[in-house]
């Protein structure tokens, strides 16, 4: 893992936002210092290849087309490199329940009664030891393609993470290559108990599993699902008719907590899934990945995190662990007790991010988001505008703009040290606007159907991969996201700067014409380098204002404010402010930008 040593110093805001008085803290990352940011790119290693443009709705695999690991070759790896990755996350590697048949190569049909979508979800987990063969060219040599991929990738200077979903399993899950020695989930449970200690499932006792009424897949059962008794579905539902609504298509793994007897945990011994889930990390640890992506990672107990992300890094230290996490005020126990290296930044910066770009939120609420991170893991969250869960920006449920997210994605790139992270074709404002299959029309890439993308394929239907089919549009907006992650990636004081809030002396009418609301300023500082931004959110005004930088910041950044200094823009600001001698400075910003100066 890159290692940055980071100096963050944060300033509480006064009383007219806070209540609180002003103090400064720092904090250290694991980091190395110099090193690129970690700048993750997240592929859907299903959609990224796939060059068909078909597009029939509820589409087979024959009909739609589908990416494959041979076909992120060396140009396309390449050219991510160039981009500014640093870290590539395939999503969607390990074996899923599909309704499309391979028993022809030993594996196991699924029953469509129990499947989201005709591809399948890439976290309905069907065999953890295998890769999904819709992933290759030869599927009996399934593995050595996904191990040539990171081979592939590792010659390109990209690190690899894949998902790693540890909450639930799909309702048919059977491992056909599991190592020998290694006993399936579930096969020595007492299915007789809802709950016990060395259970891999929980189940409902004397009940049969009730496919919920409204499930209609496109591709019709031959025979009835059965699951007697039923066990507990993975969003926490104990019961044996879940809905439609729930992830009827997966299974619960128990962990050692008895959530029918107020949760009381027997997490001493270990229990067996922590034993099986452990061998599995490690498994995939020796095939070169460099990092895993916990899937809804506060659903299992940070106990078990805190026991097995040391036991993974005593073959490989340098390997990361990045939760999927929704809960503010575990934050900082998964990370100080379950021992992971970055959480999501969701509730919190995307959230307020999301506002501001929708024409509404306030700017002060970005000093909330941090203030709430200080002192402990501000720099342990990744930032991100768009992942598999989330609308695209181009959508209509979003804003429908690539370009109104220029502001925000240059905050989330630059406030701290920590990573970043985009999407695969949010660099060419992919904008899915028509019902794909099971998740219907709803801003979002599918993750369940085949499919293509036809803003990426613009991208990946030249061979070169440098962009010879994009628009005069996705051309200036891929090179707006290149520059950013070439500016984060040369610059110190990104990097591994300091950072110092600016809006608590610029707020709530203290500098002139500074509508605290849409404006967000801040310093990120080394010795070598420092940085101010001034973020306008503001969609439809431009400002003239003045920003203030008080008497601690200039400590802080070793300058002598009485003494003359020149702002000198940077990042495409071509603004000069020379001769400077005050502690305010007067700008014009105009409507949905940044200015960024280097203070000389």
């Amino acid at each position: 893992m890159y290692k940055i040593i980071c100096f963050a110093l944060f300033l509480f805001c006064n009383k007219a936002i806070a209540q609180t008085p002003i103090k400064m803290t720092k904090e250290k990352t694991t980091i190395k210092k110099n090193a690129d940011k970690l700048v993750v790119y997240q592929i859907y290693t299903r959609l990224f290849s796939n060059t068909k443009t078909t597009n029939k709705f509820n589409g087979t695999i024959k009909e739609n087309g589908c990416g494959k690991f041979n076909d992120i070759n060396d140009a396309a790896l390449t050219s991510l490199r160039k981009f500014g990755v640093s870290h590539v996350w395939y999503t969607g590697v390990i074996e899923h329940a599909t309704m499309t048949d391979y028993s022809k190569y030993g594996i196991a049909k699924d029953n469509p009664l129990v499947v989201k979508g005709i591809a399948g979800s890439p976290y309905a987990v069907k065999d953890y030891y295998d890769v999904d063969p819709d992933l290759a060219v030869n599927v009996k040599n399934r593995m050595k393609e996904f191990e040539s991929l990171v081979l592939r990738s590792h010659k390109n200077d990209l690190k690899v993470i894949i998902d790693f979903v540890p909450n639930h399993v799909a309702r048919q899950y059977h491992s056909d290559v599991k190592p020998k020695g290694v006993r399936d989930l579930g096969e020595d449970d007492d299915k007789s108990k809802s709950f016990a200690v060395n259970n891999n499932f929980y189940y409902i006792e004397g009940q049969e599993f009730v496919v919920p009424a409204n499930v209609n897949p496109p591709i019709k059962a031959t025979e009835v699902f059965v699951e007697n008794p039923a066990k507990a579905t993975g969003n926490d539902v104990f019961m044996a008719n879940p809905s439609i609504n729930d992830w009827f298509e997966t299974v619960k793994l128990n962990y050692g907590v008895d959530y029918l007897d107020n949760r009381t945990t027997y997490f001493n011994p270990v229990p067996d899934t922590w034993l099986k889930m452990r061998d599995i990390l490690l498994f995939w640890a020796t095939k070169g990945v460099d990092g895993f992506r916990c899937d809804m990672a506060e659903m299992v107990p940070k106990e078990f995190w805190g026991w097995v992300i040391p036991e993974v890094k005593k073959i490989n230290p340098h390997i990361i662990f990045i939760a999927e996490i929704y809960n503010p005020s575990a934050y900082w126990s998964y990370i100080n007790e379950g021992k992971f290296d970055y959480l999501y930044d969701k509730v919190g910066l995307y959230d307020s991010l999301r506002r501001l770009m929708q024409g509404g939120g306030d700017a002060n609420d970005i000093t909330k988001v941090w203030q709430n991170e200080s002192g402990n893991f501000a720099n342990h969250m990744i930032r991100f505008l768009e992942n598999h869960d989330e609308h695209r920006i181009c959508s209509k449920f979003f804003v429908g703009d690539a370009f109104k997210a220029v502001p925000s994605m240059i905050l989330s790139a630059t406030l701290h040290s920590s990573p970043v992270m985009l999407f695969f074709g949010q660099e060419l404002g992919v904008n899915p606007n028509t019902a794909e299959g099971f998740s219907g029309d709803d801003g979002r890439t599918t993750i369940f159907d085949y499919w293509g993308v036809p803003e990426f394929q613009n991208w990946v239907n030249n061979y070169k991969y440098d962009g010879g089919k994009l628009t005069s549009e996705q051309k200036k907006i891929r090179k707006f996201y290149a520059d950013l992650l070439k500016f984060v990636n040369t610059s110190d004081a990104v990097q591994n700067g300091q950072f110092f809030d600016l809006q608590y002396v610029n707020n709530h009418g203290q500098s002139p014409n500074y509508n605290d609301l849409k404006i967000f300023s801040y310093l990120r500082f080394t010795e070598k380098q420092k940085l101010l931004f001034i973020c306008n959110f503001d969609l439809e005004n431009s400002y003239s204002t003045d920003v203030s930088i008080p008497k601690g910041a200039w400590e802080m950044m070793k300058i002598n404010p009485l003494e003359k200094h020149t702002f000198k823009g940077v990042f495409g600001n071509k603004l000069i402010l020379a001769e400077q001698k005050t502690d305010r400075i007067k700008v014009e910003i105009p409507k949905n930008s940044v200015l960024i100066f280097e203070i000389k």
